[in-house]
């Protein structure tokens, strides 16, 4: 009996003795994540206080490559401003993209018009001076790969959108600043809202031709190329004409408001020219 005992004794010792060595391991294991967790919200506060939110140029994000015409180079994405929403992605079209694009549209352009806030019809107008004409959606296997990858960075199906709209700007034409969304109800109904543009630009300019923002919130001087602005740039947040690069911008919040900050226009093109394709999309009834 006596030896008996003694066996649970030593089996009992031997139970507790293993409970203790997992318990201090599960202490040891939670110490270390609270440490690493530490150390990685004190790292958040030191970027967050290293780039605030209103820094324009710290936010960029690598991009996924995707099929299209010709090679692109590095795609990143930059946040422009959060009112409005704005983000520019780099070397979103390749330079074979913007050349093909400008070649189907150089022989149908005509004297550009802006959309009438009553009868919702085209009219001209001393506003808008540019040169354009619209690609039809899908119109052939490079414009359909162009519209898949706007597709894929809005996350709005192509079937929302418009087709493309080919822009040229000539030394000293501009587009005064306005809103992309309707406020007439035949274009509502007919098309839906206009919920957000994609401008893609197609050529550099030399000198002005920005796409500029002037009711933007921030501080719109923190852009890298402020002193490269023209005077027009420099009456908002505004964005240089790159070959290449897209610009998205949301006419509407998140709460399917219209957002008076999306206010934009085109400045002036001091030296050289300007072609630009934008895109609109659109809040339109989902097929089921």
């Amino acid at each position: 009996m006596a030896k008996v005992r003694h066996s649970r004794l030593q089996l009992q010792a031997k139970k507790w003795s293993t409970g203790t060595l997992v318990l201090s391991m599960s202490i040891m294991l939670t110490v270390v994540l609270l440490m690493h967790l530490g150390l990685g919200i004190f790292s958040l506060l030191i970027n967050n206080h290293d780039s605030p939110p209103n820094d324009l140029a710290s936010y960029r994000r690598m991009s996924t490559p995707s099929n299209g015409l010709g090679k692109r180079g590095e795609q990143w994405t930059q946040v422009l401003s959060w009112e409005p929403r704005a983000f520019l992605y780099h070397n979103f079209l390749s330079k074979e993209e913007c050349e093909y694009i400008i070649m189907l549209a150089k022989r149908h352009m005509a004297k550009s018009t802006v959309v009438d806030s009553e009868t919702g019809r085209n009219t001209d107008s001393r506003e808008r001076t540019s040169s354009g004409m619209f690609l039809r959606r899908g119109q052939d296997k490079i414009i359909r790969d162009i519209e898949k990858r706007i597709a894929d960075y809005t996350f709005i199906p192509v079937e929302h959108g418009d087709g493309l709209q080919v822009l040229h700007y000539e030394v000293g034409q501009k587009y005064d600043p306005h809103f992309d969304y309707f406020f007439d109800e035949f274009n509502i109904k007919t098309v839906g809202q206009r919920m957000a543009t994609m401008l893609m630009y197609l050529s550099d300019v030399e000198e002005g031709g920005e796409t500029v923002f002037p009711a933007a919130k921030g501080n719109i001087s923190a852009v890298p190329y402020w002193n490269e602005l023209s005077e027009c740039g420099k009456q908002g947040l505004a964005v240089k004409p790159k070959m290449g690069d897209a610009l998205l911008f949301w006419s509407m919040r998140p709460d399917a408001t219209l957002d008076p900050s999306s206010l934009h226009g085109a400045c002036p093109v001091i030296t050289g020219s300007k072609w630009s394709a934008p895109k609109w999309m659109h809040v339109k009834e989902y097929k089921v």
